[in-house]
């Protein structure tokens, strides 16, 4: 299935900690790696990873630091259609600290703030679903009136309020929101499908005939990095199927093998032979 997803690109610089540290200390990591990063781009990762056929949307431009991140995306199987290639500045950066024993992390970016208006989306890639995480608006509106126009599938991931998902809510087949959503009064209204995620609590969704909740698998997380860009990834590979309760299940069966395994991209092989993609 060809997926093609809109949205941030970044560079993670992630270090593991035994703790957290407070305010003017300074820790030890036990580790360091990094990788690209992002909602879309994490999800992008998790399409080529279950036998999808991603194309990431996003900006990444000519500086050095980009191209850590093309390395990445290319080793990953996710083809990159960079909207801005002659941009000079840094790409997006995200520190993040990973404390050992459970999982849980910060993170400090500075996501897409630094990019100028005029973005090209350029011919949009032939796809069979399409993926938007609203952080490049001009991307993600573009991606999402072309899936309109095409009877394609747009899912949308809705972490937190963006202005630009009031134009694009209303092209949605699917919005998944964070439970710590917010929006403008009755702006999922018209969705045909709504869904809220809560971390390991169980997924809610309606529709416009029912609703429903779909328990998420109990694991022992090690790592917490990225699982709901990997849920959504795999959430947009089901995208079109009429069974909302399957799909979500598939989803958080592969969001649960993610946070079993420790760092960026270790979960990527445990996740193929799990959901037995060659």
């Amino acid at each position: 299935m060809r997926v093609l997803l809109a949205g941030l690109c970044t560079v993670d610089v992630v270090q593991r900690v035994d703790e957290l540290p407070a305010p003017g200390h300074k820790v030890q990591s036990r580790s360091v790696e990094v990788a690209a990063g992002g909602p879309a781009t994490n999800a992008a990762v998790t399409v080529a990873a279950l036998g999808g056929e991603p194309t990431l949307l996003t900006v990444l431009g000519s500086h050095p630091l980009a191209e850590l991140a093309r390395a990445d995306l290319d080793a990953c199987g996710v083809a990159v259609r960079d909207a801005l290639p002659g941009h000079t500045e840094p790409p997006a950066v995200s520190a993040v600290t990973v404390r050992d024993r459970d999982g849980e992390r910060t993170v400090v970016s500075r996501n897409a703030a630094a990019v100028p208006d005029g973005l090209d989306a350029g011919a949009l890639a032939d796809a069979d679903a399409v993926l938007v995480d609203g952080h490049h608006p001009e991307l993600a509106l573009a991606a999402a009136r072309w899936a309109r126009r095409c009877g394609v599938p747009l899912v949308v991931d809705a972490g937190s309020w963006k202005p630009v998902f009031g134009e694009i809510f209303p092209l949605a087949d699917v919005v998944a929101c964070s439970a710590h959503f917010s929006g403008p009064p009755g702006v999922l209204r018209e969705v045909p499908v709504v869904i809220t995620t809560a971390g390991p609590g169980p997924v809610r969704w309606r529709t416009a005939t029912g609703s429903g909740e779909v328990p998420v698998p109990e694991v022992t997380a090690r790592d917490t990095l990225g699982a709901g860009d990997v849920w959504h990834g795999a959430l947009a590979l089901r995208a079109g199927e009429r069974d909302v309760g399957e799909s979500i299940e598939f989803a958080n069966a592969v969001a649960a093998e993610r946070v079993r395994h420790v760092g960026p991209r270790a979960w990527l092989g445990p996740v193929r032979a799990r959901m037995g993609v060659r």
